[in-house]
Order: C-alpha cells, then structure tokens, then sequence
C-alpha cells in the first residue's frame, strides 16, 4: 500500500463496516494484521490491533456484540450506544492502515476517513432498526441484526482483498437505502 488511495479505500471499507458493527471489522483487523492476511499490515503506532491481546479482546467483545444485537430492546440501545463508539472505532481501523504516514498523520486521516463513514452509517442502521421496531414490535430486529453482520463482514473482505471495489459497494448501499427511505415514507403515507 504504497500510495494513498489504497488505504483511503481500505479504510473507507472498514469505516462504513464498523458502522455497523463496532468490534466485527476491527477484530478482522486484527486477525489479518495478527496472522498476515491478505497483505494488510499497520502502522507502527496501530500495532497493538494485531496484537494477541486485541484479538482475544476483540473476538470476545464481537461474540458479545453480535448475540446481544440479536435481542429486541438490548439491539436499540446498542445502536445508541453505537454512535458514540462507532465513529471512534472507525477512526482507529482507518488509521491503523495508513502506514506510510507517521503517527499524527495517520490518526489525523483515521478520524477525517473513518469518524464520518462510521458515523453515517451508524445513523442508517439505527433509523432503521427504529422504523423496524416501530413498524414490528421488535420482531424483525433479529433477522435486520443478521443481514447487518453479513454485510459488516463481506465489506471488509471487500476491503481486504478487492478495495478499489469500495466505492461501487457503497454506492450500492446508499442507492438501496435511499429506496428503502423512498417506501417507508409512501407506506406512511399511505
């Protein structure tokens, strides 16, 4: 990753991923990092996401995150807590492949790629979940939760492996949400 848009790209994949997902993209990281996947290496002050003890860390806290997310009510307060935290991981997973600038650098393109996507993304998925719980008492959130995780995941494989197919997946995404807002809003006024 010797220029700049690879990490742009790469980080932009991670960002939105972990938008929906706090710990899913980050302990994949991890785990590429850890076990040298698919060329992804870190930056020297992001080395302790490879470390073991992330990844232990990071595959508890995913375990976590991923069975509570299955749970009405707990899910919604997830997606709270989320836009909090969501941004913050995100700015760590893209600053963490930012390795030809120094530190600051990279923390500095970390948060300007990875607070925003994270944060949009975030947004969606709690408006969603919202208009889900709304319109089936909860019942829906599980299945929702699931195709979030599906998602969550084969964008960052999307990243890893094919990254200059990141803005294309994200195009995709906002175009089906964009329709998604489009039909909520007739159904309403219907």
């Amino acid at each position: 990753m010797e220029t700049w848009l690879l990490p742009v790209l790469l980080g932009l994949g991670l960002a939105a991923a972990t938008g929906l997902r706090t710990f899913l993209p980050l302990l994949m990281l991890s785990a590429a990092a850890h076990f040298e996947l698919f060329g992804i290496a870190l930056g020297e002050s992001f080395a302790w996401v490879g470390s073991t003890g992330a990844l232990v860390a990071l595959a508890v806290a995913t375990a976590v995150e991923l069975l509570a997310d299955l749970i009405p009510v707990v899910d919604n307060a997830l997606g709270v807590f989320g836009t909090f935290t969501r941004p913050i991981a995100a700015a760590i997973a893209a600053g963490a492949v930012f390795t030809d600038l120094g530190p600051t650098g990279a923390v500095i393109a970390g948060i300007i790629v990875g607070a925003p996507t994270a944060l949009a993304f975030s947004a969606a998925q709690t408006g969603t979940r919202a208009a889900s719980t709304a319109g089936t008492a909860g019942l829906a959130n599980p299945v929702i939760s699931v195709v979030e995780d599906v998602l969550s995941f084969v964008m960052v494989l999307v990243a890893f492996v094919l990254p200059l197919l990141i803005p294309v997946l994200l195009a995709a995404l906002l175009w089906f949400a964009w329709k998604g807002v489009r039909r909520v809003r007739a159904l309403r006024q219907a």
